[in-house]
């Protein structure tokens, strides 16, 4: 993360899942879009008390507004900055990103992203959770239907990079 980088979009209660072949389960994390970079934390020194309130808070803008373009009170640029120090959150350029698109499914709705890391190649999906199963494992139960257009709309409009 640069210096002057400003957070621009801050979604908490993101499931990711990878689209590989034989990949079972998904994390939960944050999804933090900044004028330069696209992150996925899910190791984060958040409080569990700021978490939860922040995701209720959430719920009820997304059930009043699709946009998808918000951030959050008690998040900010240096908080991030720690996140991004635990090597196992990922931080993408705009330009890593290959293939970024969305779907409407009936159940909610996608974000699907393709980027190259480390010479790897990745797939992942990103989707937002309303309501969470904790036993035996944490799964949500319920998505929310958003409009992920914007967010994908600021990142293609700075990629440098045109394929």
């Amino acid at each position: 993360m640069e210096p002057d980088e400003k957070i621009q979009a801050h979604i908490v209660s993101i499931w990711r899942e990878s689209k590989k072949f034989f990949s079972i389960g998904g994390r939960e994390g944050m999804l933090i879009l900044t004028d330069k970079h696209l992150m996925f934390i899910h190791k984060t020194e958040a409080k569990k008390k700021w978490w939860g309130a922040i995701r209720l808070r959430q719920t009820v803008q997304f059930l009043k507004s699709k946009n998808i373009m918000i951030t959050h009170d008690g998040y900010n640029e240096e908080n991030l900055k720690e996140d991004l120090k635990n090597e196992k959150n990922v931080e993408l350029r705009f330009d890593d990103i290959l293939n970024i698109s969305t779907e409407e499914k009936e159940w909610g709705s996608i974000l699907l992203i393709e980027y190259k890391k480390d010479g790897k190649l990745e797939k992942h999906q990103y989707s937002i959770a309303q309501d969470w199963v904790k036993y035996p494992a944490k799964e949500p139960t319920k998505y929310m239907k958003v409009d992920w257009g914007p967010f994908v709309q600021y990142i293609i409009s700075r990629q440098k990079i045109t394929r």
